[in-house]
């Protein structure tokens, strides 16, 4: 593992996704740098004038000016079964206070970093309710000066309620996190925690680095907290295997070469695999999740359809409505 990925302490909380019934199985605008679009190849050189130091290994595709939609067809592990749904991610840098932890809104406080933030939004059905789960992640630019994730927030909706959890890095370098939910059995609770790595932040580690980034080898990894929720385990790290190796699967065609992390974790029978890019701007191709659901092993499948980079924040006209054909919404 790379020195700065040693002393990565994160923690997430994620939402409860959860049946009512049974218990579960084991734009904001980018302010003043959106509107300084940067017309630059890739690998071309960084501008002078950024408000903040950018990693130097971050391309310079993330400062156009324009945030990275994807869009995902998923098919959901949920009740012993694969359910159909969509997954949307949006990558998309921006300037944030690092002692509020919000978006730097009126450039009036120092203390401010660049971060990479991913916005995910899974929405998926299961029978005739379904489910909406987003979550967003704030991970700074400059690895060798902040080397960790600052904030994770999540939310969960579906036809029973709806939850809500945000975890804050602290000064120990620790996180606070917070959990409120509609369910007795959470409740709202808070706590403090530390780990190796979370799960959550991978994401941006790929995109900004690709697989020099990640950590390997026997590490402790918190899982997302509905894992640990579902299969009723308590809120710690647990020791995981990770290794990246190139793609040898055979569900992707047409790519560029590619690359898949692994995080497994033996003792929940839980495995992640990423598989990404290996050339900047590294572009997630397909999230796999195998886990067990009912007393069955399964796999929830993200697989990528579309990317676009758009200025969402400004299309919010009834004649904007088009662009969302590109990326394959219906």
């Amino acid at each position: 593992m790379h020195s700065f990925l040693r002393i990565v302490t994160v923690f997430i909380v994620l939402g409860y996704m959860s049946s009512c019934t049974e218990s579960s199985p084991s734009s904001s605008d980018l302010a003043t740098e959106e509107a300084r679009v940067i017309d630059a190849p890739a690998r071309a050189e960084l501008p002078t004038d950024s408000p903040n130091t950018i990693w130097p290994d971050l391309d310079p595709y993330w400062y156009q000016g324009k945030a990275e939609i994807s869009t995902y067809d998923l098919e959901q592990v949920r009740y012993g079964a694969v359910h159909p749904g969509e997954l949307t991610l949006i990558f998309v840098t921006e300037d944030f206070l690092t002692d509020k932890q919000v978006k730097n809104d009126r450039y009036q406080n120092p203390n401010s970093t660049k971060v990479l933030k991913t916005n995910q939004l899974r929405r998926f059905t299961t029978g005739v309710y379904d489910y909406s789960v987003m979550s967003s992640v704030f991970t700074p630019v400059k690895r060798n000066e902040e080397p960790q994730t600052l904030k994770v927030t999540t939310s969960a909706q579906d036809w029973c309620g709806q939850s809500f959890s945000q975890l804050n890095h602290n000064e120990a370098s620790t996180f606070n996190w917070q959990w409120n939910s509609y369910f007795e059995a959470e409740g709202d609770r808070d706590g403090e925690v530390s780990a190796d790595l979370i799960e959550d932040e991978v994401l941006n580690l790929i995109r900004m680095g690709g697989a020099p980034t990640l950590a390997r080898g026997r590490i402790s990894v918190l899982p997302p907290l509905e894992v640990l929720l579902l299969n009723h385990l308590a809120v710690e790290p647990i020791q995981a295997e990770a290794e990246v190796s190139e793609y040898s699967g055979e569900t992707i065609s047409g790519a560029a070469k590619l690359m898949t992390y692994t995080i497994s974790y033996p003792s929940i029978g839980r495995e992640l695999a990423i598989t990404f890019e290996q050339e900047s701007p590294y572009r997630i191709e397909q999230i796999q999740t195998t886990e067990r659901s009912r007393g069955r092993e399964l796999t929830t499948t993200a697989k990528r359809r579309a990317t676009e980079l758009l200025p969402y924040w400004q299309m919010n006209n009834p004649s904007d409505i088009g662009a969302r054909a590109d990326l394959g919404f219906e």
